[in-house]
């Protein structure tokens, strides 16, 4: 006689298991990001901001996200007859991701309502619509970037069109892309060999391909070219000439079509002046590498808050989780990372606001370096926190781990941000001054944090010694050896001074000893005993 399991046997019974991390306020759960929105003027957008958390936090959000990365984007590039089409079809959950982002103006708030507190508030959002889809913000970052691009150097086209780029309507509106890099040379594009040919009038024509063009539904782009003067930045609408030839099969953001493209005569506008194209799309690149630190902020902040919410909900070997010692550890340690993380971002996001340019090149590129390079091992500690439930899909776990490489490529993998730390110490050497000014404003307040500081101006003062016989540049090349500690450090002190000045001491204390006072390990879990890991966690996700 067999045995068939009926309801309320135990065999479907379901004990000892959490619950979904939705709905939540995302902004009303996340002490650190208000705090740091309170700092940089950004009081103001208060209501707005919790507004936009209760949606992203949504059970409806998390729906869509799940859709559009179950249901991938598909390159048509003919129709049915062979006329090309080159067009990207994507599910509606996607369309309706991008057209909530729009509406809420996070590719254009600074220049639609620009003020105190504008890009930091502009920030906030991004952080918050990031946990809705990593993909969508790609396509919002691109906006938002080519408009000061545009202004700085094409004033014309930037009159022409910024309406429509900062336009709250995803229908009429318009969307901006990038297209630089090549199959040959990669970061290296003063290796491309796209031609950009003169045909009078301002015009020219392109020739040739990009290995990476995101993303190809975008109505306008700024391409990389070689003119007759040089490597060149031009403007691009899409159309006839731009044909796409494949979507990237990607190990994350699978939501967002990445394409290569090939040019065949497609019109282009000069932006800038020709041969300095680098110069002309620096600063669209300076504003994307800002939001890939939030967005790695962001990452880290969803992970911290999924594991802590499991942890208190798990019981294991006779206690819950968050009771266990060694998971205390390293949810505390989570939060401190994720907090810092916040912190910077969000102080970088206010120089935008603030009249701090030296500070703002050069902390935008130590920090885009050293947060998205330990987003990975934070989003693989908190899937571990979740044991054999955070390496299933339906966790949300594995998505935010393999998304999570891509800010630390994008814009510059790690040792190209690391380098451009190099460079910037030789070409624009009021940077590192004004960066280690606001590191010292947390002076005489953590021992740990002052021998840092103690050795970070004698490690960089050494690279301008004038008893040194060798050139700045000589000296600046073998210290290429040792770029990816020295930014490592810089990013260390930034935090460490952050929260020294505005975090509770149970956060800043263990976190200076951890990071800054080697007195914390290589992994996430190894903070020191006398680190208050339960206030710690208590701050980062309140129970």
């Amino acid at each position: 006689m067999s045995m068939v399991a009926v309801a309320g046997s135990p065999a479907r019974q379901v004990l000892n298991q959490s619950a979904p991390l939705q709905p939540l306020e995302l902004y009303g759960a996340d002490l650190a990001l208000q705090e740091a929105v309170t700092r940089g003027d950004g009081e103001w957008a208060s209501a707005g901001l919790h507004q936009l958390g209760e949606l992203a936090g949504s059970v409806e959000v998390r729906e869509h996200c799940r859709r559009a990365e179950h249901n991938p984007p598909r390159l048509l590039r003919f129709d049915r007859f062979g006329y090309r089409l080159d067009e990207v079809e994507l599910d509606p959950s996607w369309h309706w991701l991008l057209a909530r982002a729009i509406e809420h103006g996070i590719h254009a708030g600074p220049w639609r309502e620009p003020g105190p507190g504008a890009h930091v508030v502009r920030a906030a959002q991004f952080m918050l619509w990031s946990n809705a889809n990593a993909g969508v913000m790609c396509p919002i970052s691109m906006t938002y970037a080519v408009v000061p691009a545009l202004r700085d150097a094409a004033p014309e086209l930037a009159a022409q069109w910024e309406p429509r780029l900062s336009s709250l309507d995803y229908g009429p509106g318009a969307i901006a892309g990038m297209a630089m890099t090549e199959r040959q040379g990669g970061s290296d594009v003063r290796a491309n060999t796209t031609r950009a040919d003169p045909i009078g009038d301002g015009l020219y024509e392109l020739h040739g391909h990009k290995w990476f063009c995101s993303y190809p539904p975008c109505d306008v782009f700024l391409v990389l070219a070689q003119a007759p003067a040089g490597l060149s930045c031009f403007f691009v609408e899409r159309g006839p000439g731009m044909e796409f030839q494949r979507l990237k099969d990607k190990l994350g953001t699978r939501s967002l079509p990445s394409s290569e493209v090939e040019f065949h005569g497609m019109p282009a506008r000069l932006v800038g002046q020709e041969g300095r194209g680098v110069k002309a799309i620096i600063r669209m690149v300076n504003h994307t590498r800002l939001d890939c630190l939030i967005g790695s902020a962001t990452a880290m902040r969803r992970g911290v808050s999924e594991a802590i919410h499991h942890a208190r909900r798990r019981a294991a070997f006779g206690a819950l989780l968050v009771d266990q010692p060694a998971m205390r550890n390293v949810l505390a340690d989570l939060a401190i990372e994720s907090e810092a993380a916040t912190a910077a971002a969000l102080r970088v996001a206010a120089s935008f606001d603030r009249d701090e340019p030296a500070f703002r090149r050069f902390a935008t590129a130590v920090m885009k370096y050293h947060v998205c390079k330990r987003v990975v091992q934070h989003a693989g500690e908190a899937l571990e926190c979740l044991g054999g439930n955070g390496y299933v899909e339906d966790s949300g776990l594995p998505l935010l781990y393999r998304d999570a490489p891509l800010a630390g490529i994008w814009e510059g993998s790690g040792n190209v941000a690391a380098l451009d730390v190099m460079r910037a110490l030789v070409k624009e050497p009021e940077g590192l001054p004004a960066f280690l000014d606001e590191c010292e404003r947390a002076r005489g307040a953590n021992a740990d944090l002052d021998a840092h500081l103690d050795a970070l101006r004698a490690r960089t003062g050494r690279l301008f010694d004038a008893a040194d016989e060798r050139s700045l540049e000589q000296r600046l090349h073998t210290a290429q050896f040792d770029a990816r500690r020295l930014v490592e450090d810089l990013g260390f002190a930034l935090q460490g001074s952050l929260l020294v000045r505005h975090a509770p001491e149970a956060v800043s204390d263990a976190f200076c000893a951890a990071r800054i006072g080697g007195r914390g390990g290589r992994a996430y879990g190894t903070l020191p005993s006398s680190a208050a890991a339960a206030s710690i966690i208590d701050r980062a996700l309140a129970a």
